[in-house]
């Protein structure tokens, strides 16, 4: 049976792991017959956006602990993931992919990572296992595998130039499809980046699930 390590960053689109998207990776992985364990980084969420306002409220919340939600509470803290016990890597998206595993949303081409998910993430890099990043994800992958990297958020002009900066070639994806870096053993999909609907996300999740295990 195949492993697969996945890293969650909270529980809803605008300030941790898109729920959805999280859903349907877990749904995919569980299909194809692969095991998963999910993961977050034990740390402060950026901030808590209220979902039925938009607004920020000013309380806190924990990463792992609000990841815990969607993983039903089998989770554990980023800092004990070891690449050598999985197959392959796949993070979700959500905003909080860029707020809470790395800063890209405040400081975009100047941003860093969250230094467990650096760790994490460089050692299935170093391993040559394959990995797959979706949404806002990808926006990580050039900090990780450096200059010249292929990977997609969809077709957004902002993020795109934000990610060339960073030394990653942005390519353009629709929302069902998929970018694949061979060299790199990296699978993107754009998902809620473009996604006006599930149904729409799935597609290019479906792909994305298959193409990591198949790279296995």
């Amino acid at each position: 049976m195949k492993k697969v390590a996945v890293i969650l960053s909270g529980s809803g689109v605008y300030d941790g792991a898109e729920i959805n998207e999280a859903v349907l990776t877990l749904l995919h992985l569980s299909k194809a017959g692969a095991s998963y364990q999910c993961f977050a980084p034990n740390v402060e969420q950026h901030h808590v956006i209220n979902h039925l306002t938009g607004e920020v409220s000013n309380e806190s919340r924990n990463t792992l602990v609000e990841a815990a939600r969607i993983a039903r509470g089998e989770i554990k803290p980023l800092a004990e993931l070891n690449a050598a016990d999985f197959d392959a890597l796949i993070l979700p998206g959500g905003f909080g992919a860029a707020k809470n595993l790395c800063d890209f949303a405040v400081n975009g081409a100047s941003a860093k990572l969250n230094n467990d998910v650096k760790v994490a993430c460089s050692a299935f890099k170093d391993a040559n296992k394959p990995a797959g990043y979706m949404c806002i994800a990808p926006v990580m992958v050039p900090m990780i595998y450096g200059k010249g990297v292929r990977v997609t958020v969809g077709n957004d002009a902002e993020t795109a130039a934000a990610i060339e900066k960073l030394g990653g070639e942005h390519v353009d994806c629709a929302v069902d499809d998929i970018v694949v870096d061979e060299n790199h053993r990296v699978v993107t999909t754009p998902a809620y980046m473009l996604a006006k609907s599930l149904d729409a996300a799935e597609k290019g999740i479906s792909k994305l699930v298959e193409r990591v295990l198949a790279m296995v």
